[in-house]
């Protein structure tokens, strides 16, 4: 996925499978959530004839598990081979038909996990005016929405304040009705992943393949329609938050724009904290001009301050728990197992944690060195840092002399240098993306963020080859994300493939990173400034 170029023969043959692959995984997707409650679907008590809605057709464990293995390995395969070919759709028609399948899948019940669950019971505590991030759903087994939660029952919420309000307000609107407290949630999640993917069409307006680009990494996206229209997990909505602060980055002028800004990055932070890497991009282009620096810094951690201090400080309390963990498909995870055998029995959070930050310091600091410049050739446009540079003007003729005008030069193309004319969405990406290879605790759907930020970023091929391979891959040691209803046959999905063939393929697909970047890098350098 992250290879040289392709030939014009199998980019053709690329064009067709495609499309074909994105939509059936897309249906995939949405036929898993049609069929009704199953390994893959938890059910919603409540009416029947309340939204949202299904067959309830008692699918087998085996089926459904296939279908979502399926749609993971035509939506990964379908998306690299769109990104790579010269299939060049109308990118309207993206958008809309990405649109579409995720208002009907907020139709439908959520699939994938049982986080929706968890979710609506911290909205019911919160509504019922108790602390979420104090008091576990467990405190409640007899409350109908409370006692619904599956396998977090004892854990308290480790969503952002933001996150919460957003819960209580769908569980004010479904009551005592763990299926209408869902389908609240899903109505806003629906909204905030087609509100981005209109932000990212905006964002990209002034070029049509960077606008087609931005539909298929985001609302058009197999994987992202898979994980966040049908999983409807709450990073949706931090990604919302953080496309509208680019947008306003980017768009508004003066004061209000560096305000508002500010205040939509510090929303998405009270969303999900990790979500405030992005305001690393805004700091970088900003990095010369002080006053609005401080501007966008400051309303954002006002924002901040007041969204957390309003919540009190033990909201972070399971955030810092979470950040010594580490997740079964990760990497880190056979190195924990390494240090355990070397050393016994322990957790090793702390290695692990410094670990981490090294490697993602190193994966940043190598992509940056490979950030592609454009050259600078006879007419025309440079995508310096992605942003259309027009040809340069004749030189027009000294009044004193009657020589010809100088032409614009047609020699080689000369390279200028890249670091200064990062935009912020790419320095925000490329962060992003070593944080998601590099973090201990990663789960699939955190990569949202990361395809949000390529979307809204110049085009990088090669970064984008690798974050589809690692969503993909990881998706596939996520089936499902759940233990009720899987057979029992199928446990290897969970003991050999998250467990050993995840973090395996990983770990050799983080190497890969590395060493590609590294030798980006130094191709970079050799050239000619």
């Amino acid at each position: 996925m992250a290879g040289g170029p392709v030939r014009h023969g199998a980019r053709d043959a690329l064009g067709v499978f495609a499309p074909v692959a994105i939509g059936l995984s897309a249906g995939l997707t949405v036929l898993i959530g049609l069929l009704g409650p199953s390994a893959m679907v938890p059910g919603l008590p409540g009416a029947s004839w309340h939204p949202p809605y299904s067959l309830d057709a008692g699918p087998d464990g085996h089926l459904v598990i296939a279908l979502a293995a399926t749609a993971i390995a035509l939506g990964g395969t379908g998306l690299a081979a769109a990104l790579r070919s010269r299939w060049r759709p109308d990118p309207r028609l993206l958008l809309w038909a990405g649109s579409a399948v995720a208002a009907l899948l907020a139709l439908l019940p959520p699939s994938g996990s049982a986080d929706h669950l968890n979710y609506a019971a911290y909205g019911r505590l919160a509504a019922l005016g108790r602390d979420p991030y104090a008091v576990a759903p467990a405190a409640f087994p007899g409350d109908p929405v409370a006692g619904a939660v599956e396998e977090w029952a004892g854990v308290t919420s480790v969503y952002g304040p933001v996150a919460t309000a957003v819960q209580a307000l769908a569980s004010l609107a479904g009551g005592d009705s763990v299926r209408l407290t869902v389908f609240g949630m899903a109505l806003f999640n629906a909204a905030a992943f087609v509100g981005t993917g209109l932000l990212l069409h905006r964002l990209t307006a002034a070029d049509a393949d960077l606008q087609r680009r931005a539909a298929l990494l985001w609302t058009a996206n197999p994987l992202m329609i898979y994980h966040l229209s049908a999983g409807m997990h709450v990073d949706t909505m931090a990604v919302a938050c953080m496309v509208a602060a680019l947008f306003a980055f980017s768009s508004l002028r003066g004061a209000a724009g560096g305000a508002t800004s500010g205040v939509l990055l510090g929303l998405g932070i009270g969303v999900k904290l990790n979500a405030g890497l992005v305001a690393l991009g805004p700091a970088w282009e900003l990095r010369r001009r002080p006053g609005r620096l401080v501007l966008v810094a400051g309303t954002a951690t006002a924002t901040v301050a007041a969204v957390y201090g309003i919540a009190g400080p033990h909201v972070l309390d399971q955030v810092g728990a979470a950040s010594r963990k580490v997740s079964l498909g990760t990497p880190w995870q056979p190195v924990k197992l390494g240090l355990q055998s070397l050393f016994g029995p322990g957790a090793y959070a702390v290695w692990i944690q410094a670990g981490s930050v090294l490697l993602l310091a190193v994966l940043a600091w190598l992509a940056f060195r490979a950030v592609p410049g454009g050259p600078i050739g006879p007419g025309g446009a440079v995508p310096a840092g992605g942003r259309l540079l027009p040809p340069a003007p004749p030189v027009p003729p000294s009044p004193s002399t009657s020589a010809p005008p100088v032409p614009p030069s047609t020699s080689a193309p000369v390279r200028r240098p890249v670091p200064p004319e990062v935009p912020a969405p790419l320095v925000a990406a490329v962060i992003v993306v070593a944080w998601l290879f590099a973090a201990p605790y990663a789960l699939p759907w955190y990569d949202g963020l990361a395809f949000a930020l390529l979307a809204a970023a110049p085009a990088w091929p090669a970064l984008e080859g690798f974050v589809v391979a690692r969503t993909a891959i990881l998706s596939l040691g996520y089936l499902p994300a759940r233990e009720a209803l899987r057979p029992d046959d199928l446990l290897w999905l969970k003991t050999v493939v998250r467990q050993q063939v995840v973090p395996w393929s990983l770990l050799a697909l983080t190497a890969a990173l590395l060493w590609w970047a590294a030798r980006a890098g130094a191709r970079a350098r050799r050239r000619p400034a």
